[in-house]
């Protein structure tokens, strides 16, 4: 049950990051890096954020539990997501007030995965 919650949670996360990126881009870009899009970013941006909605709606959980591989998407995104929304504050240069913050939930949604990715590949074997 807590699973459930937790990949709830993640894909409500990513949804609605995905429905800011498609109807603001410029300012998710703002809060999230500090810096602007140009025309051709702002495409991408939206088109990113429709990747997002996509990846929500499709691990939304049904039934009583999540499967594996809801569980292992959600796992893999949000621990490359922490890890790039790292490197562009520690190395890519990017500074605003939600880039750490981001990097933080991401990393603690991709940590509080990991024991439900183990348990349902116990499960498998």
């Amino acid at each position: 049950m807590i699973t459930r919650r937790l990949v709830m949670l993640s894909a409500a996360v990513e949804a609605a990051t995905g429905l800011a990126s498609i109807a603001v881009p410029s300012l998710v870009a703002r809060l999230l890096l500090g810096a602007g899009l140009s025309d051709s970013g702002i495409a991408v941006a939206r088109l990113t954020g429709i990747a997002l909605l996509c990846l929500a709606l499709a691990c939304w959980p049904g039934g009583v539990d999540a499967t594996q591989r809801v569980i292992r998407a959600l796992l893999t995104y949000n621990l490359l997501a922490a890890l790039y929304l790292g490197y562009l504050r520690v190395g890519g240069g990017f500074v605003s007030y939600l880039l750490w913050p981001a990097c933080v939930v991401h990393s603690v949604l991709g940590v509080l995965l990991v024991p439900s990715a183990r348990a349902r590949a116990q499960e498998q074997e």
